[in-house]
């Protein structure tokens, strides 16, 4: 039964993609139409300067998981944050969630803005 339910997870797992993307493939990839671009910074750094069109869910914020069960799992989520470190983190729990392509921006905001 152990190997049944090990099977499925790693399955599960396969079905799910997690990318981290320089750049320029990055800024590529955010001007297609179908695409969720988020900034898991907290308001104040999303204020001081974001990446155009995207949404700001704060990764420490108490309505995190709230806030990304209204977006589309079978959609792309680019997601970003200062230096990488909580959108890797915000991934690993979009992937727990069920999202199917997640893509970080290399280096976060600081690595964007240079």
């Amino acid at each position: 039964m152990a190997l049944i339910g090990s099977l499925f997870l790693a399955n599960a797992q396969q079905n799910t993609q997690f990318k981290v993307l320089d750049v320029q493939t990055f800024n590529d990839s955010i001007q297609q139409k179908k695409i969720q671009l988020i900034d898991v910074r907290t308001p104040q750094e999303f204020n001081s300067g974001h990446i155009e069109g995207a949404k700001n869910i704060d990764f420490y914020s108490k309505t995190f998981n709230v806030e990304f069960s209204k977006l589309e799992k079978e959609q792309p989520v680019y997601l970003y944050c200062k230096s990488g470190n909580r959108s890797r983190l915000a991934g690993n729990k979009l992937m727990d969630l069920g999202f199917k392509q997640i893509y970080d921006l290399e280096g976060g905001y600081l690595n964007w803005s240079n």
